[in-house]
C-alpha cells in the first residue's frame, strides 16, 4: 500500500477569468486558482483519492493563497515550495464566444519554472500509485531536469506514469523546442491524454485515428485517451477504439479545466480498475464519466475548487438518459 494515489508536478498559477465588464467598460478578471496538475488532483481528491503536488510558488499573495486552496481542497503540500525570491506565475484568459481560450502568462521567469531537480521529494514519488505530468514543467532548462528526476524515480518504484502535453505555445521558445519534450513524455508514459488539435499539430494527421495510429507505431503507451471537446472522447486500448458522446449544455461559461477534470475522472478508473484489465464497457464507463464531469466544469469560473463531486456527476449522467 502507498500512501498516494496521485503525485504530479508541474504548475501552479493564478488565473486571471474574463468576469465581465466594470462600471466603466473595463474588462474585469477574478482571480482563480489553477495550473493542470492540481486541476487534475483537485478532481482525483473529490473522487476519494489522497494526493499530493510537487512545484514552486513565489511567496507572494498569491502563492500563499495557491498552497492555502491546495490544503483546503485536500491535496498534500509537502513537497510545495514557498520561494520568497521568486514570483508567483500568472495567467490572463480570456474567453471568446465560441468558447475558445486565448492565454497571456506573466512567467518570465515564474516561480513554477524555478523548481530544481534536488527540491523533488523522491520518498513521495515513491509513495505513489500514480505519477502525473506535463510539458509546462519542461519549458526550462532546470524544471526540465526536476521533472526528468521525478519520472525516473516514479518509473523504478513502479509507479503508472500518466502524460498530458497541454501544449500553451507562448511558453515556449519555439515549437520544436516543445515537439521535442512532447516526444520525450511519450516514450515515458503509460497513460496519455491528448486533445484533439494536440494530435493533429504532433503527428500532421488531420484524421484523429490516423495521429493515433502513428504514435502507437513510435511508442509503447498502453491507453491513449483523446478529449476532442464538443464531439466528446476517445479511448485507445490494446486492440479497442471507445467513444463516449459529449454532454454539452446551453449553460456553458467557460472551459478552462475541463481537460484536466476529463483527465483526473480517467485517472480515477485506472485507479479503480487497473490498467492492465480493461475493456470496452470499463472503457465507456471511464469516458461517460469523464465527460459529464467536465460538462459540469464548463458551467463554472476557475476549476481546481469547484470539481464536482462523484453523486453530482452520476446523478447529472442519470438525468441525461
Amino acid at each position: 500500500m502507498k500512501k498516494f494515489d496521485v503525485t504530479a508536478l508541474g504548475e501552479l498559477l493564478i488565473d486571471f477569468t474574463d468576469n465581465g465588464k466594470s462600471a466603466q467598460g473595463n474588462t474585469l478578471f477574478e482571480a482563480n486558482p489553477g495550473g493542470a496538475p492540481c486541476n487534475v488532483l483537485a478532481m482525483l481528491n473529490k473522487c476519494g483519492h489522497p494526493t499530493a503536488f510537487v512545484g514552486k510558488v513565489g511567496k507572494d499573495i498569491f502563492g500563499l493563497k495557491l498552497k492555502a486552496t491546495l490544503e483546503e481542497v485536500g491535496i498534500n503540500t509537502s513537497n510545495l515550495i514557498v520561494d520568497e525570491n521568486a514570483r508567483t506565475t500568472l495567467a490572463f484568459v480570456q474567453t471568446f464566444e465560441d468558447g475558445d481560450r486565448d492565454f497571456s502568462f506573466f512567467r518570465n521567469p515564474g516561480a513554477d519554472m524555478m523548481l530544481t531537480a534536488d527540491e523533488v521529494n523522491e520518498e513521495l514519488i515513491r509513495e505513489s500509485r500514480i505519477f502525473h505530468f506535463g510539458t509546462l514543467s519542461m519549458t526550462h532548462d532546470g524544471v526540465r531536469e526536476a521533472t526528468k528526476r521525478a519520472i525516473a524515480v516514479a518509473k523504478e518504484s513502479g509507479a503508472v506514469i500518466s502524460f498530458d502535453p497541454n501544449l500553451r505555445p507562448p511558453l515556449w521558445k519555439s515549437l520544436e523546442d516543445a515537439r521535442v519534450q512532447v516526444a520525450y513524455g511519450l516514450g515515458q508514459c503509460d497513460v496519455l491524454k491528448i486533445s484533439d488539435n494536440e494530435i493533429q499539430w504532433f503527428t500532421g494527421e488531420e484524421d484523429f485515428d490516423a495521429g493515433i495510429a502513428r504514435l502507437r507505431e513510435q511508442y509503447q503507451i498502453p491507453l491513449i485517451l483523446l478529449s476532442m471537446g464538443r464531439d466528446g472522447s476517445r479511448a485507445y486500448y490494446k486492440d479497442l477504439k471507445v467513444d463516449a458522446a459529449p454532454f454539452l449544455q446551453e449553460s456553458t461559461i467557460e472551459t478552462t479545466g475541463a481537460g484536466d477534470t476529463f483527465g483526473g475522472s480517467c485517472l480515477h478508473y485506472i485507479l479503480k480498475y487497473g490498467l492492465d484489465k480493461l475493456d470496452e464497457e470499463k472503457l465507456k464507463e471511464m469516458l461517460t464519466f469523464a465527460n459529464a464531469a467536465a460538462s459540469i466544469v464548463t458551467t463554472r469560473k476557475g476549476a481546481l475548487r469547484v470539481m464536482p463531486e462523484v453523486e453530482e456527476v452520476e446523478s447529472f449522467i442519470q438525468s441525461r438518459k
